[in-house]
């Protein structure tokens, strides 16, 4: 009988336990189901809820708790009213926007002192009229803001604006970003439309006109003193030496003379130009002597990749596309004077390393060197390569000098640099 007792509690007991972990487990998922809305919820008050907005929630909080604590009926009222202006903000951002929205530059590239101009189109795709709101249109360091009106269904808005290209730089526009809120921006929803595109503020470049850039002419150009068995100058025919190319022997020539006759070349070498720029700010004495030594830079360096040569373009820290004019002209655009480093290259050197075969090496930099520092600065150059260095300055005379390979010019204007070339080639 004790037995059957003891064995009945125990299974009452193990019934039991089994009860509470059913209840516990339920308790468990209705809590976790319960913490996902709430964990929404706060990421989407961080998210949307302006300072100025936590400020109004600290103070609404505050005051209702102060108020019921001491019985200040003023003080509760006034919780209540910032409480409900809050609220009243949070149910003006609610709901989705149906918007369609079109970022359309007519061109993404133009010249210092141009504007650009642009189309900005949103329409309402969705079935119900939309509330007001506001457009932002970010551009470079600023932002232009365009209020929307309510807009029913199918409806369009558009606004057309212009982009003045005051400075040469490379300008983000977008991406275009809808705000919902209330007037007093205690709640604001930004929704992102559009990706950024980048608009181009190409440097003023000057026309060299047909004037070469490389001293060195291509294929059909200047021949070198160098003898080679195959190349496209013609130089002499010579007697054959077991081991030559017999497709370099003369047949004729052969026949003629009773022995095997080779022909002979003058080595033509390929131009290769290589551009250079000090983007050093101790080699400048101003921001405007920065953009005349852009503007020579990149006007030689437009002309030469008119003219079909190889060009490589080069910073000290940098290498500039050099593909076709308007990807080069991209790059100038985004070039910046900075301060040196502790352990920079030399940009002489720098070109040196990455084109020691080029046929012209040509530097432009600022008005605070020497004449002695402008010459050392082309030292790093190897041997046998002509190097010309452009010094500019507001207050420089068109001059040069020439000593062997090297040239040091200076240039006082962008007007003189076709004079400047010509001169230079014909040296």
């Amino acid at each position: 009988m004790v037995r059957r007792d003891l064995s009945a509690a125990r299974a009452r007991t193990r019934s039991g336990v089994r009860a509470a972990g059913a209840h516990a487990r339920g308790l468990g998922v209705r809590a976790r189901g319960a913490v996902g809305p709430l964990r929404r919820l706060g990421s989407w008050v961080g998210r949307h809820v302006s300072p100025l907005g936590w400020l109004v929630l600290v103070g609404a909080v505050g005051a209702l708790v102060v108020g019921r604590r001491y019985g200040w009926d003023e003080l509760v009222a006034a919780g209540a009213t910032l409480a409900a202006l809050l609220l009243i903000s949070i149910v003006l951002t609610l709901g989705r926007s149906t918007y369609r929205v079109e970022l359309d530059l007519a061109d993404h590239r133009i010249v210092v002192g141009e504007r650009a101009v642009g189309r900005l189109n949103v329409t309402n795709v969705g079935r119900a009229r939309t509330l007001p709101a506001r457009i932002v249109l970010p551009v470079g360091a600023g932002q232009a803001d365009v209020d929307l009106p309510s807009l029913a269904s199918e409806a369009e808005f558009e606004e057309v604006f212009a982009v003045a290209g005051a400075r040469r730089s490379v300008l983000t526009v977008g991406p275009v970003r809808s705000v919902r809120g209330d007037a007093l921006g205690l709640v604001r929803r930004q929704v992102m439309w559009t990706e950024p595109e980048h608009l181009y503020v190409h440097p003023r470049t000057v026309s060299l006109g047909t004037a070469r850039t490389g001293v060195l002419r291509d294929l059909e150009g200047e021949a070198t003193r160098v003898i080679s068995d195959h190349d496209m100058s013609f130089h002499a025919l010579r007697e054959y030496i077991p081991g030559d190319d017999r497709r370099s022997i003369h047949w004729r020539s052969s026949a003629r003379l009773g022995r095997l006759m080779v022909r002979q070349f003058e080595d033509t070498r390929r131009t290769h130009t290589a551009l250079g720029l000090v983007d050093t700010l101790a080699d400048y004495r101003d921001e405007d002597e920065f953009e005349l030594a852009v503007t020579v830079y990149a006007s030689i360096g437009q002309q030469a990749l008119r003219e079909e040569l190889e060009v490589t373009a080069l910073t000290s820290t940098r290498s500039l596309r050099t593909t076709t004019p308007p990807a080069f002209l991209d790059d100038c655009a985004g070039l910046e004077v900075r301060d040196a480093g502790a352990d920079e290259v030399p940009v002489a050197q720098e070109i040196a390393r990455s084109v020691p075969h080029a046929s012209l090496v040509l530097v432009v930099t600022g008005s605070t060197l020497t004449a002695p520092e402008l010459r050392a600065t082309a030292s790093h150059v190897p041997a046998g390569i002509r190097t010309v260095v452009i010094s500019v300055g507001a207050d420089h005379e068109l001059a040069l000098q020439t000593r062997n390979l090297l040239t040091v010019a200076t240039l006082g204007s962008v007007t003189d640099l076709p004079r400047l070339m010509r001169r230079l080639v014909t040296a």
